[in-house]
């Protein structure tokens, strides 16, 4: 009976220990302006990057590379399942699809863009002060500042948008306009428009976590504003930090092979 009861009270705290009712009651350390401090490495461990929705594995682009390169499995990432797409933006996805052996812009090693630059498979770096937040992607060097000042437009498209940030508590809000819409949202050729617009929530949980959010909307594209969502998790090694990933030698052949002058005969 002593043994049954001491399983029970192991079992309810156990219990306890997972409600959503304890994760609420976390209070994230403080910044020097009294916000939660959001600074640390981050990286996402899911799949999103290779495709936002279900996947099922298949082999890669190339088959000489076998099973390097191929895509594994995953679950959707999009609130709801599937990313509404308006037809005609649906064909072009799987164009996108058919051609991202060459096509897609992180073979090309461009800037990622918002929001894929959260959930690549590489870590980054949040590193926060009062009057702004940098965000530092180790995936070609990319960066991208949040100012938490007056809101600014902005003043041209990018690769990276603009970004004005606030505070919903402990939550940090991030509203990105400007965004050229030549990125892709990941490797199964999902894509936004130039109305492209994303609004990013960054909730820390728990000393490791940071739930991240976005919701996307392109009335160009999609039928209505979307969502996903994932965990990212902190980096908690002694030597954690940013490497270099300077990939732009890596595909000149890709860009710029073609225009190289043949040997004469």
């Amino acid at each position: 009976m002593r043994d049954l009861v001491h399983t029970t009270i192991a079992a309810s705290f156990a219990l306890a220990l997972l409600s959503p009712a304890t994760a609420q009651t976390y209070r994230p350390p403080r910044a020097a302006d009294g916000h939660a401090d959001l600074s640390g490495i981050y990286q996402a461990l899911n799949t999103a990057n290779w495709d936002l929705e279900d996947h099922s594995p298949q082999p890669g682009t190339m088959w000489q590379t076998g099973a390097i390169g191929s895509e594994p499995a995953g679950s959707s990432v999009v609130e709801g399942g599937t990313v509404p797409y308006k037809p005609e933006a649906l064909e072009k996805k799987k164009a996108n699809f058919a051609a991202r052996r060459t096509n897609d812009p992180e073979a090309k090693c461009y800037m990622p863009g918002i929001p894929r630059a959260n959930y690549m498979p590489f870590p980054f770096q949040i590193v926060q002060s009062p009057r702004g937040i940098m965000f530092i992607y180790e995936f070609a060097s990319a960066n991208r500042l949040v100012n938490m000042g007056k809101p600014e437009e902005a003043g041209s498209d990018t690769w990276m948008g603009t970004n004005n940030g606030h505070w919903e508590g402990d939550t940090l809000v991030v509203d990105v306009t400007g965004l050229n819409g030549l990125a892709w949202f990941d490797r199964a050729g999902d894509f936004g428009g130039k109305q492209l617009h994303v609004v990013e929530r960054f909730s820390r949980t728990d000393p490791y976590h940071l739930n991240y959010e976005a919701t996307i909307e392109d009335p160009t594209v999609f039928t209505r504003a979307w969502k996903i969502s994932m965990p990212l998790y902190r980096k908690v090694e002694k030597n954690a930090q940013l490497f270099e990933f300077k990939c732009v030698e890596f595909v000149e052949e890709l860009l710029y092979g073609q225009y190289k002058k043949q040997p004469s005969k």
